[in-house]
């Protein structure tokens, strides 16, 4: 009888240990694909790898990470409702490695920019750390937008791997007119196309 319960006592063990055992591994799971309602989106389908990613990341949160094996057009998007007629800006912290363009062409990278437009951030490109870049926008007559966060570009495709936290979406203000009462953005860098050759200019102090 004695023997018995010793029995039952070390398969309950058992079974609580592999219980545990079974609830961390779905944990970790989930928090490797817990994407809060954010769609992955590829021009190139089964080819590029969404994951939550605990290792490298800015700050407490998991970042949301896309990898490019091979070129493709890959984002993360959610939407997002807005006002008519009100400028907003969105940023996020984004860090990338070995980002790579398909050809020569401006405005690819790991960047924020609202699906099926080309309203876009500045587009980080090669081996970079940490750094912010932001997206500002006017909703003009929408209601929703297709926020995303994005590994490739509106005109071509890029391989390499982006990480991406800490978003942010901010409302301004517009008059009654629909138009800007008064706006001053400064950037420190950014990029333009002129005569089809991207320029990247930056604002310095002398």
């Amino acid at each position: 009888m004695e023997q018995t319960k010793k029995k039952n006592r070390i398969s309950y063990f058992f079974s609580l240990a592999f219980l545990l055992v079974v609830l961390y591994f779905a944990y970790q799971y989930y928090q490797m694909n817990n994407f809060n309602n954010f769609i992955r989106s590829e021009t190139n389908l089964h080819t590029s790898q969404f994951t939550r990613d605990k290792e490298i990341k800015y700050e407490e949160q998991n970042s949301y990470k896309i990898e490019n094996p091979d070129y493709n057009d890959a984002m993360f998007y959610k939407k997002v409702g807005v006002k008519k007629n009100q400028p907003y800006k969105v940023t996020c912290m984004v860090k990338t490695n070995n980002v790579q363009a398909k050809e020569e062409t401006s405005g690819l990278g790991a960047q924020i920019s609202i699906e099926g437009t080309t309203e876009r951030s500045v587009a980080i490109s090669g081996t970079q750390d940490w750094q912010k870049i932001e997206l500002i926008f006017n909703s003009k007559d929408r209601e929703e937008v297709n926020l995303g966060f994005r590994l490739g570009g509106y005109l071509g495709e890029v391989k390499g791997e982006a990480w991406f936290s800490n978003f942010t979406i901010e409302e301004g203000m517009a008059d009654q007119n629909n138009n800007w009462k008064f706006a001053c953005f400064i950037f420190r860098t950014t990029d333009v196309t002129i005569n089809q050759k991207q320029v990247k200019l930056q604002v310095t102090r002398k």
